[in-house]
């Protein structure tokens, strides 16, 4: 096993073949966008926080999504138009409740382990993305919700990351532009920020020029096993050959794993971002220069640069469904203008991508039914923070199944 196509150009399509890379494997990306990065990787959150790997299977959440079924700008929007693929999802999402604690924690170990490899990766290949050690502040408005926090933190702990709570004194500290009435917080100093794009884009550039190749703006039509490879076909019927394949498609990943036989139950779960673009001295002295998490509205921020400032949140269960609601993005203007009212929103980029998000909100990496046939996708809305430990994860069961086979 020596050719393997990668199926997404994504950060983890992108990871994983530098991975693969450097494992000596010969590596095609194939994308249906001309350029890596362009959809969930596109202008996410930016946060790469351990501190926020909590798994949403809870009956709480449960609850929330009912309780805002028909409030359009709720933290969590659900479409009750229904769908067997919805219901379906939904199902296992709720059978999934009793490994809430061990899924967290599972999760907030993957996701300091995989720190180091996006550093690693980055400085290898020399890729800049406003990357910044800010670390991550978790802020609370409801009594409620920071008393949950607390046992949040426990299993935090178990996976091995350490965060401290914060009162409302501490919160202006840490962030003196900040405005709210905070009762309390957590800090974690060892969560850090940089641009998903730059870095996926940077990324994809220059494990080109070290002979990766790429087959953009291809849409495939199929992908089939056959023999002791994988053949892939375009919407060109032009077909092509290779001992393996990865499967890295985000929410495009179910559809393609039915077709090798493999069932990956991903539902796509809409996020909205803004970019405001900070244009002029009082909005860059305002701006925050820690990364935060506001609890109550589930809005994340991160400083990119100088001269950006990211915000983003909410989850729509909507189905395959790109549009940019306006109606989504005015709650975080106004959050925007509310807690931070000396940065300008004049410019303001909106952005929104879909999310592949599997029932238990693990990742899904590693072998398919057949031996020719992986997998490293359904990162949910962890895909930024998690791509490093399992795009190297998935390189090495690759290697491993090529030096099994020798």
């Amino acid at each position: 096993m020596q050719t393997i196509a990668v199926l997404g150009a994504g950060i983890t399509g992108i990871t994983t073949a530098a991975k693969l890379a450097e494992q000596g494997f010969d590596v095609t990306v194939i994308d249906r966008q001309r350029y890596a990065a362009m959809e969930t990787s596109f202008a996410n959150g930016g946060q790469l926080s351990a501190s926020n790997a909590e798994v949403w299977n809870t009956w709480g959440t449960v609850l929330k999504g009912i309780k805002w079924m028909l409030q359009a700008d709720a933290p969590l929007l659900v479409n009750p138009k229904p769908s067997w693929h919805k219901i379906s999802w939904m199902l296992e999402f709720m059978s999934n409740i009793p490994h809430y604690e061990r899924n967290t924690i599972e999760t907030t170990r993957l996701a300091i382990a995989a720190r180091q490899h996006l550093i690693d990766l980055g400085q290898k290949w020399g890729v800049k993305f406003d990357y910044s050690e800010c670390g991550i502040m978790h802020v609370y408005s409801d009594q409620k919700e920071l008393e949950h926090a607390r046992n949040v933190t426990q299993l935090l702990a178990k996976g091995g990351l350490e965060r401290s709570e914060l009162t409302a004194e501490d919160i202006k500290l840490k962030e003196p532009t900040l405005q709210g009435n905070y009762i309390g917080g957590f800090w974690t100093p060892s969560d850090s920020t940089g641009d998903i794009h730059s870095f996926t884009f940077g990324l994809a550039e220059a494990v080109r020029k070290a002979g990766v190749q790429f087959m953009m703006e291809t849409e495939l039509s199929d992908v089939s096993i056959e023999g002791k490879g994988v053949r892939v076909t375009d919407d060109k019927g032009q077909s092509h050959y290779f001992d393996g394949v990865v499967v890295c498609a985000g929410v495009g990943s179910r559809a393609l794993a039915k077709k090798l036989g493999d069932r990956v139950n991903i539902y796509p779960v809409k996020g909205y971002s803004i970019t405001v673009n900070l244009r002029d001295e009082l909005s860059r002295n305002s701006a925050p220069q820690v990364s935060l998490l506001d609890e109550e509205v589930k809005i994340v921020t991160s400083r990119l640069g100088p001269d950006r400032f990211r915000i983003a949140g909410t989850a729509e269960y909507n189905g395959d469904n790109r549009n940019i609601r306006q109606d989504r993005i005015d709650p975080l203007i106004k959050w925007c203008n509310r807690h931070f009212p000396d940065v300008s929103t004049e410019s303001v980029v909106p952005w929104a991508g879909l999310r592949p998000m599997m029932p238990d909100m693990m990742p899904k990496v590693g072998r398919g039914r057949h031996p020719q046939v992986f997998y490293n996708t359904g990162h949910g809305h962890l895909g930024w923070t998690l791509s490093g430990i399992t795009a190297d994860t998935v390189a090495g069961v690759v290697a491993a199944e090529r030096d099994k086979q020798r």
